[in-house]
């Protein structure tokens, strides 16, 4: 990934603020033409340092989904092991974050799920089956209280 200059960096606060916001406000926020903003993102999506967009549904819609998070401890914290577990979980879009962590537990997932049953699947087809896995702690959420600090749009 090539380095992020203080135009980057300004950029991706921007886009954090509101991924929404129109290319052409964009370029004039940080000094830039349109064309050369549009191409500073497209170097950073193909790059990897903007990895994707989203959309942060409202709890209270008929989509809402519940978020479970999930402490992982491997067998072994070898780099063998941590590769092939990390290996494993980015074949599964279920698997929303992974995060290697310190503490108790090696890895920290985070899924959604519509409904208990469906975690119940995830659990059995995915996340015990996952390489090297000697634990699995759940919790499931009962509301987000902080999604974003960004602006948003209501």
């Amino acid at each position: 990934m090539p380095a992020l200059d203080a135009i980057d960096r300004n950029l991706l606060r921007l886009l954090r603020l509101d991924a929404r916001m129109s290319n052409a406000r964009l370029a004039a926020e940080v000094g830039l033409s349109p064309s050369a903003c549009l191409r500073r993102i497209r170097i950073m999506e193909k790059s990897g340092a903007i990895r994707g967009y989203t959309a942060i549904v409202d709890a209270g819609s008929a989509e809402a989904m519940i978020a479970v998070i999930i402490n992982i401890t491997l067998e072994r914290q070898t780099e063998d092991h941590l590769d092939r577990f990390e290996a494993a979980v980015r074949k599964y879009p279920e698997i929303r974050e992974c995060f290697l962590m310190t503490g108790g537990s090696d890895y920290l997932l985070r899924v959604e799920v519509a409904n208990a049953g469906e975690f119940e699947r995830i659990h059995k087809e995915i996340l015990s089956a996952l390489p090297g896995v000697l634990r699995i702690h759940s919790s499931f959420s009962i509301r987000n209280v902080l999604a974003t600090r960004g602006r948003g749009r209501r």
